[in-house]
């Protein structure tokens, strides 16, 4: 075997090509400084200059990095303080003021995946296994030989013409205005380059979710976007012309998020660009207000109706739900509607409250809403207590970002977890929290021309693409190590989770897990069988 050259080397350590060239500039500056010091100032400048100038001419042109792009020479000296990291590290832990180890930061797993770089980690855990807040998955002393890789779920109810195959891991809501052409573009390549689906957010279904032909589910919040009249309601004609189309595999109704409940949502008028407003069906330059409220429907039983329309004017597809859960009878009044009716929702999604987005009140996104976990663990019950689990197809989404979290909603009763977050950190995202002001330095959230430049659509879509197979590898692993055959058969006395220093309990010693058809036969929870004797098909109030 040759042995590699130093080049090589450059190569494959990625942190080190991409300060090298800063490190030389700066080195060959200082030189010529001193030489420069001899001469006129004229000459001293431009020796202080021109390798500036290079290095900035190198980083305005490649395609890679969009900070680089968007802030050449300056955003350089982010790579370098990344590549300063290990060596720091050590010094970190030890300075940790509250004694908490060092974790693993899940936005350099997911640029670790995304670029397909190597994601292993040397000595081991990290993470205090003695600390109330860690928990595990089991593992089998016989590890499955036979596990399938590429699993996927059939989505559609008999009442469902079309049904549709999902992925375990999808792009979920994220809409065009609030990110950028260039981003939605990026993810809905990656979405096809993968084998996945993308969520357009309710933000409309833009040119950008159907350029390049991935999969799309179109969100419907209830600003109807891209679906409503002059006054702002829902215009089936139009809803049908834009649903029946190819791209569009499934559609979503959009009762709540889990970043700001019962809150809708703003996108402000400066980012409201000629192009947005035609794909919103609003006024350019105005705040687009997406009401709190629907509408189209105010009942439990108008909502099965309504998706039932929705499902019959795009051609027999797929349609579900999406929310954060508040009050734990409305959901159960939901499931009560599709009884008494007879008409079946295809999928529900559960945001939770940890869900992310680019603005929103902080008393809402940190204390409204029900967290992901007991969320979905509520939505499992209402389907496995009334024998609709398995025909009503379970979603999880907030704070997804590993194989890890897929096996562990999996184990709480998901059927496929979708992620916003860390698909835009494949993109290149840095958490500048600057989502809502239009000035998004990586150009993923902007409408502005000249930060979109920085997002290369071919390169990130490669990276979105990575992650995804990436993070289903992952998944794939931790199947196979716990000696099962596809995440299908994940079960909650497999999720472990640590009380305190001395004790532990799986997840179905902690919360309660209904046995098939419970809640119709009478439930065992006292609280569970109370929010079901609230429930009303007819309301979402309580029942007297």
């Amino acid at each position: 075997m040759n042995r590699p050259t130093l080049a090589d080397a450059l190569l494959r350590d990625a942190p080190l090509s991409r300060n090298i060239l800063l490190l030389v500039g700066l080195v060959g500056t200082l030189v010529l400084v001193m030489l420069g010091m001899r001469h006129p100032p004229v000459l001293w400048l431009l020796l202080l200059t021109v390798p500036l100038l290079i290095i900035g001419a190198i980083d305005l042109f490649q395609t890679h990095h969009s900070l680089r792009r968007n802030y050449p020479v300056s955003a350089r000296f982010r790579w370098f303080f990344e590549w300063l990291r290990p060596f720091l590290r050590s010094y970190i832990v030890e300075s940790d003021l509250d004694g908490r180890p060092y974790s693993h930061d899940e936005r350099a797993l997911v640029y670790a995946r995304a670029k397909s770089d190597e994601a292993t980690h040397p000595f081991g855990t990290e993470l205090d296994v003695y600390s109330d807040e860690y928990e595990w998955l089991a593992h089998s002393i016989a590890p499955s030989r036979t596990a399938r890789r590429d699993t996927r779920v059939t989505v559609g109810t008999e009442q469902c013409a079309r049904p549709y195959a999902a992925a375990r891991l999808n792009i979920s809501a994220m809409s065009f205005g609030a990110l950028g052409a260039n981003a939605i573009e990026a993810l809905n390549l990656g979405a096809k380059l993968g084998g996945f689906y993308h969520d357009t957010g309710e933000g409309g279904l833009s040119p950008y979710h159907l350029k390049h032909g991935g999969d799309v589910v179109w969100e419907i919040g209830s600003g109807y976007f891209g679906c409503r009249d002059k006054d702002g309601h829902f215009d089936p004609g139009h809803f049908k012309d834009r649903a029946s189309l190819d791209a569009v595999k499934m559609t979503e109704i959009k009762l709540s998020q889990g970043a700001k409940p019962g809150h809708g949502g703003l996108l402000p008028g400066p980012k409201v660009t000629a192009e947005i407003a035609r794909t919103r069906d609003v006024a350019e330059g105005q705040d687009c207000l997406s009401p709190a409220y629907h509408s189209a429907f105010s009942t439990p039983i108008e909502l099965v109706e309504f998706a039932a329309r929705m499902r019959e004017l795009s051609g027999g597809k797929p349609v579900g739900i999406k929310l954060c859960i508040g009050y734990p009878h409305e959901l159960f009044a939901v499931v009560k509607a599709m009884i008494e009716t007879g008409i079946y929702i295809d999928f529900i999604v559960i945001d939770g409250a940890e869900g992310g987005t680019g603005a929103a009140p902080m008393e809402l996104s940190d204390r409204v809403g029900m967290p992901l976990r007991e969320g979905l663990i509520l939505a499992r019950n209402a389907l496995v207590g009334t024998h609709l689990k398995g025909k009503i197809k379970l979603v999880a989404s907030g704070k997804v970002y590993s194989g890890a979290s897929l096996a562990m909603n999996a184990a709480l009763g998901a059927d496929w977890c979708n992620a916003a977050r860390a698909f835009m950190f494949s993109l290149g995202c840095v958490q500048s929290m600057r989502c809502h002001t239009d000035t998004c330095p990586t150009g993923v959230a902007t409408q502005s021309p000249a930060r979109q430049r920085g997002l290369v659509i071919p390169e990130k879509a490669q990276r979105v693409a990575h992650f995804q197979k990436a993070t289903l590898d992952a998944l794939h692993d931790i199947v196979v190590a716990a000696g099962l055959q596809s995440p299908d058969e994940f079960t909650p006395d497999g999720l472990r989770q640590r009380i305190n220093a001395a004790e532990m309990r799986s997840i179905d010693e902690i919360y309660s897990f209904v046995e098939p058809g419970e809640l119709l036969e009478g439930c065992r929870d006292p609280r569970l069988a109370a929010w079901w004797r609230m429930a009303r098909a007819d309301s979402f109030a309580r029942a007297l």
